[in-house]
């Protein structure tokens, strides 16, 4: 079966997602790619050849064996150092077969997952639907290269748990899409997610609330059962090794010294007890900021740098994020603890008192090779020199923070929270926030006009965020991700033009083909024409925004 409608000269023309630098192919003879096809894998390039063999190789009933260099029609990894660790050249060249080369290994697994593409949706089963059909591959050249280093993802487990096998399946769709870090918003109000040996309680107490809001946090709803689980040390070491067999990065975020109330449920000397009786706290059951906040004492310290340490040794990450956003003062002011840790630091208030708690866990992270990436609030009061910053309230926060030496994930929630809604119209699920249409998301630009030519090498790249308040399960997640992910992450990958000189239609014509690589690994995406009547939530309150959203 050969695939005709990639014989282009025009990288837009094909259904490429993301779109690459250039691609170039004249009509003509293509290659098979069938039981004879064969793959040599050069030192370096392992890992890609185990996933061409257990995923492309499953999911078209071909074993690939191994086979010499030089063999007709086979598929062959390289590395090449004239490229840039993650740039690929990928060239299917008649007579002779598939060749992929990579600036790192990196480079080399993308090449691959741009090959997956060209073989047609039936290339993303899991098993083959037509046994013995013969694929072919148009003659082609692929030149590609990441615009951004960092492209994001953040999953919220917190709020509603994602088993393991659902975070695993993330890591595909994001390897599909080139995204490179998996960010796991591990910690909040309504739940702790990962085992910590030295405090057993965090998960025996805090990753359980006995019911859950049912929509917005103004809704009447409830759901009148326990929700909860947790990540295990081991499955922590699978979905790291995973993600890292997949070139993805995993950064894990303890949130502190906000967002804590299940933390404090299991361990009520982490609260401001001289004001509030905090051995009667249970992990949060509705949404919103809760008041609740870890108390400023070394006690306190102490305990995190014990969760710290032991997330360090789960997690290779350069990167640890320790949220800092969304800290209310009310229980510091009225905390005479408070007020004397205020005094006796010489510090001008409770903003200042965050502050200090921040630069606490960035010089101690620091001092062990990390470092330190937090929500833009952590700016007030000074960073370490090494410390990163993920700009969610807007812009703003990032041109500051490149503008101070800082580096910086643009995330806006205005642009770029998969939360929010795809539509303005009634049937769209517990609508939240502003209409974030897919157009919208092909049309964010994460660098900042602002920025001078030195400040935007501190831009690292960008991120999406997926907070789950009112994502109840993994179909729902799929709902608000998909098909926003695959325009993100052109935007985050491809070197596009200013946003109103984008090609929308021509991203809609490539959608046309992806839609049914979406189909063929079971994500339920929102269609075009508005959501499936399953996935509708009619009744269950959100919270819609309307207007567009500022550009801050």
């Amino acid at each position: 079966m050969m695939t005709t409608d990639l014989l282009t000269t025009d990288p837009l023309a094909t259904d490429l997602i993301p779109a690459p630098l250039t691609a170039e192919g004249p009509p003509g003879p293509g290659v098979p790619f069938d039981e004879s096809t064969t793959l040599w894998a050069a030192p370096g390039t392992e890992d890609t050849a185990r996933w061409l063999r257990s995923t492309l190789g499953a999911a078209l009933g071909l074993s690939l064996p191994p086979g010499p260099e030089d063999a007709r029609g086979a598929v062959c990894l390289r590395l090449d150092d004239g490229l840039e660790p993650e740039a690929y050249r990928l060239a299917v060249v008649a007579g002779r077969g598939v060749e992929i080369r990579g600036g790192g290994p990196a480079g080399v697994f993308w090449g691959a997952q741009t090959l997956r593409q060209l073989l047609g949706p039936e290339a993303f089963r899991r098993a083959p639907v037509r046994p013995g059909a013969r694929y072919g591959l148009p003659p082609l050249t692929v030149a590609d290269a990441p615009r951004f280093a960092w492209r994001g993802l953040m999953l919220d487990v917190a709020r509603h748990f994602l088993p393991k096998d659902q975070v695993l399946r993330y890591l595909d769709l994001m390897a599909a899409h080139k995204l490179n870090v998996l960010h796991l918003h591990l910690t909040d109000d309504q739940g702790w997610r990962i085992e910590i040996e030295r405090y057993p309680r965090l998960t025996e107490v805090g990753s359980w609330r006995a019911r859950t809001r049912f929509g917005h946090r103004a809704s009447p709803l409830w759901e009148e059962k326990p929700h909860g689980g947790h990540y295990t040390k081991d499955d922590v070491r699978e979905i790291v090794a995973y993600a890292a067999a997949r070139h993805i990065t995993v950064v894990p975020e303890i949130d502190v010294p906000g967002h804590s109330q299940a933390a404090i449920a299991a361990y009520p000397e982490l609260g401001n007890t001289d004001v509030v009786d905090t051995a009667a706290l249970t992990v949060w059951d509705t949404w919103g900021i809760s008041t609740n906040v870890l108390a400023p004492n070394d006690d306190t310290l102490r305990f995190y740098e014990g969760v710290f340490e032991e997330v360090l040794e789960l997690f290779p990450s350069p990167f640890v994020h320790i949220g800092g956003d969304e800290c209310p003062k009310d229980q510091w002011r009225e905390s005479a603890t408070a007020q004397a840790r205020i005094r006796e630091l010489g510090l001008a208030d409770e903003d200042a008192l965050q502050s200090w708690f921040v630069r606490h866990f960035d010089n101690w992270l620091t001092a062990r090779g990390r470092r330190l990436i937090g929500w833009d609030e952590i700016l007030q009061g000074g960073l370490a020199p090494g410390a990163a910053v993920s700009s969610w309230r807007g812009y703003a926060g990032g041109i500051t923070a490149a503008r101070a030496g800082h580096d910086v994930v643009m995330c806006p929630e205005q642009q770029v929270y998969l939360d929010h809604r795809q539509d303005g119209g009634p049937d769209e699920p517990v609508p939240i926030g502003f209409v974030r249409t897919l157009e919208d998301v092909f049309r964010f630009e994460p660098v900042p006009p602002e920025l001078t030519p030195d400040e935007i090498r501190h831009v690292l790249g960008t991120q999406a965020n997926v907070w789950t308040e009112a994502m109840e399960d993994s179909a729902r997640v799929d709902y608000q991700t998909f098909p926003r992910l695959a325009a993100f992450a052109e935007v985050a990958w491809s070197r596009l033009p200013a946003p109103a000189e984008r090609d929308f239609a021509g991203f809609e014509r490539r959608m046309t083909a992806h839609y049914r690589r979406l189909d063929a690994l079971g994500v339920g995406y929102r269609p075009p024409s508005g959501p499936h009547p399953w996935q509708r939530r009619p009744g269950v309150l959100g919270r819609p925004i309307e207007g567009a959203p500022p550009n801050v």
